[in-house]
Order: C-alpha cells, then sequence, then structure tokens
C-alpha cells in the first residue's frame, strides 16, 4: 500500500525515499566476497562488472571509453556532445576549465551552450565510434529524442552496437514540431538494441519496456552541486523509491510477454559503493555512474563534472562541480589534486574509508556480507527504511 500524505486540504503526495534513506539488512548467511559475481547481459552483450558511464563530456572520450570497457564496463558517449562537434575537444575543455579556475561558473555554462551550439559533423562522431570499435570494446552512444533519427544511420554505419535514448525526462511517445518520435516503430526498426531513459514513475518504465527497449534509465543523473533540473523544472523522484517502483514495472513487463527481461540502470545519486549496492538492492540490473568517476585520471575533466544538460541552449539543468578528493589516492597530480586511475577507482586498492575507491569491492563485499552471490538475487535482499 502506497505512503500517502496530506500536504493541504484537498492535496495529497506520496511518501518516497532516497537511497540514503533505506539500509541494507543482512541475512543470515554470509559468504567469501570472491563467490560473488557481478556480470550482466544486455541483449548480446556481456559486462563483468555493473557500470555505465554517464554520457557527458566531463567523463567519456573515446579513449576513456576503451578504458571502462577494458575493465569490464561500457562508457556512453554523448553523440551530441563536443566530440560530434570539435575537432580539438582537450582545447576546448582547456578553455572551459580555465574559466572555471578563475572562478566564472556562469561563463562557463555560457561557454558550454556556446560549444554546443557549433553544428555536429557526423564524420567526427563516426571516428569516435570506430576508434572505440577498434579496440574490441563494445560501443554506446547516447543521442536525444529529438535527433535520433537524425544521427542513428550514421552512427549505425560507423558500427554503433548499442544506442541510448537519453534525456532528462523520456516518454515513449515524443512530439516535437515535427513528427514524434515513436519509441515503438523506432526501435523495431534497428538491428542494435536500445536503452531508453530517463523515468521515475512506475506507468513511464512500463511504457518504455514497451517499445521493445532493452534497458530502462530510471533517473536523471541527479547529483547535488552538479544537476539543476529540480531547481530549473521542480522534477524529482528520490531514487529509492524511482527504483523500485521500476523494477515492480519489470516484474509486470516480465508477466505480461511470459518472459522477456528489461534490464533497470540506475542514473543518480550514487556516489558511493554503499549507494551503488543500495541502487541496486532496490531492483536496479546496473548503474550509470558519473560523479565517480570523474575522479579518474582518465576522466577528460580532470577532476571536474557536468552533466550533459548544462549545455541546454535555453534552460541548462547542471552546473561544474569540482570533485573534491580529500585523500592522498596516489594518481596523477594536476595542480592541487592527485587523481588516481579509473582502474583504482573501479577495482582500488583503496585506503578511503567513505566508498569513493574501489566501487567494485565495495558493492562485492556487500552482497557478501548479505549472503548473495550475484546481481539478481541481491535484489531480494531485505531493507529497512531510517526513522
Amino acid at each position: 500500500m502506497r505512503d500517502m500524505v496530506e500536504i493541504g486540504m484537498g492535496r495529497t503526495a506520496r511518501r518516497t525515499y532516497e537511497l540514503d534513506d533505506v539500509d541494507i539488512v543482512p541475512s543470515r548467511r554470509t559468504r567469501s566476497s570472491k563467490q560473488v559475481s557481478l556480470a550482466w547481459q544486455l541483449d548480446a552483450y556481456r559486462f563483468e562488472i555493473p557500470f555505465l558511464a554517464h554520457p557527458t563530456d566531463a567523463l567519456v572520450s573515446p579513449e576513456f571509453a576503451i578504458e571502462l570497457g577494458r575493465l569490464g564496463g561500457l562508457g556512453v558517449i554523448n553523440g551530441e556532445g563536443l566530440w560530434a562537434r570539435h575537432a580539438d575537444v582537450g582545447a576546448k575543455i582547456d578553455q572551459l576549465l580555465e574559466l572555471v579556475g578563475k572562478g566564472g561558473y556562469e561563463r562557463a555554462v555560457a561557454l558550454l551552450q556556446e560549444l554546443h551550439a557549433a553544428p555536429m559533423q557526423p564524420d567526427l562522431l563516426a571516428a569516435a565510434v570506430a576508434q572505440v570499435r577498434a579496440a574490441g570494446v563494445t560501443v554506446a552512444v547516447r543521442v536525444s529524442p529529438q535527433n535520433a533519427r537524425t544521427l542513428t544511420p550514421a552512427l549505425l554505419q560507423a558500427g554503433l552496437d548499442l544506442l541510448v535514448v537519453h534525456g532528462t525526462i523520456i516518454s515513449a511517445e515524443h512530439v516535437g514540431d515535427g513528427e514524434p518520435l515513436n519509441l515503438k516503430t523506432f526501435i523495431a526498426e534497428l538491428d542494435v538494441p536500445v536503452v531508453a531513459g530517463g523515468v521515475s514513475d512506475h506507468r513511464t518504465a512500463l511504457h518504455l519496456m514497451r517499445t521493445g527497449a532493452a534497458g530502462v534509465i530510471v533517473g536523471y543523473g541527479s547529483y547535488p552541486g552538479a544537476t539543476t533540473t529540480g531547481e530549473v523544472l521542480g522534477i524529482g523522484v528520490p531514487m529509492a523509491t524511482a527504483i523500485a517502483d521500476a523494477a515492480a514495472a519489470r516484474r509486470d513487463y516480465l508477466d505480461e510477454t511470459g518472459g522477456r527481461y528489461v534490464h533497470v540502470i540506475a542514473d543518480g545519486d550514487v556516489a558511493t559503493s554503499g549507494q551503488l549496492a543500495k541502487a541496486i538492492a532496490c531492483g536496479a540490473d546496473a548503474a550509470m555512474l558519473g560523479v565517480p568517476l570523474a575522479l579518474a585520471a582518465e576522466a577528460p575533466g580532470r577532476g571536474w563534472y557536468w552533466p550533459s544538460a548544462a549545455a541546454h541552449p535555453s534552460v541548462p539543468r547542471g552546473s561544474l562541480l569540482h570533485v573534491d578528493d580529500p585523500w592522498d589516492l596516489g594518481g596523477e597530480t594536476v595542480g592541487d589534486t592527485v587523481r588516481p586511475s579509473l582502474e583504482r577507482v573501479l577495482f582500488g586498492p583503496s585506503d578511503d574509508p567513505f566508498g569513493s575507491l574501489n566501487l567494485v569491492g565495495g558493492l562485492r563485499r556487500s552482497m557478501a556480507k548479505a549472503g548473495y552471490s550475484d546481481l539478481k538475487e541481491f535484489q531480494r535482499v531485505g531493507l529497512s527504511v531510517r526513522a
């Protein structure tokens, strides 16, 4: 039964929960963390760790996507970002970070908008896709619902493996100025699997699953200081509730279709290995990580993070966030900041007691302490709500 509260005369709202509002309850059995598998499979593609990189230029260059793929995860290139518009992306990011270093945050957002106003160059995007493909890892690219029809043919020709149709809020049918994008028809015409999102409620998640999507993204990459969708649009559903609702939609769709499983991918409010474990426990199959991976030396943002929505031409919904690191992590030094390798962020070793390093080890140990051996089993772990 839903927990409804009265917020005023004649107006009720549902009580919802953040990941930090819930805790994992161990069972009577524990196991060795060496007996835990974090592998999952999306359509024909198997991944050894349940991590995707949020599709922002602050994280995913072709080189970053290759390294994350080598380590068992999936990097998602922003098909409408800087790598699709500029041949000298490194110089553009240098310009951006120089502004930020002088305290020009508002000017930096304006510069992001200016850089994203440059025309898209399909050959640049195709070259980025080809570079990742040549490395032998799975190639994923994000497009918006508005530009999905236009960009997808060139991506397919370049060797795309997975298409991610991603926006702040997405529905099964996007109505625009021209012909609406009917995702069900669009996906049916493609030979590659599609992941779509974000969503934040049961009904929309179920509708997206019915389009034929192989995965549904839950959330919109929310992180305090970086994502401002709540401030700008007033939209937001706490992630623990949003993930659990999407997982319920997955069960309903599984029954409806007689066995078709759609993966739920959590995108937001995950900064530590403990929050990652809670996202899986609430029902996610994998997590799309932003800020946690921005610490890595391989991230193009060099310790700075911004979501793709920060570059919206008229309603930006993100700012630039410095990924603070109070620990000596033994990595690349940039100015006064020391950044660890991506491999160390994921696999350790860690000397950070707060869970920002060794994300894989933290998740694996959480599952082992609760007595579960794989991700699908862990979705059944007991949860408690903090008072």
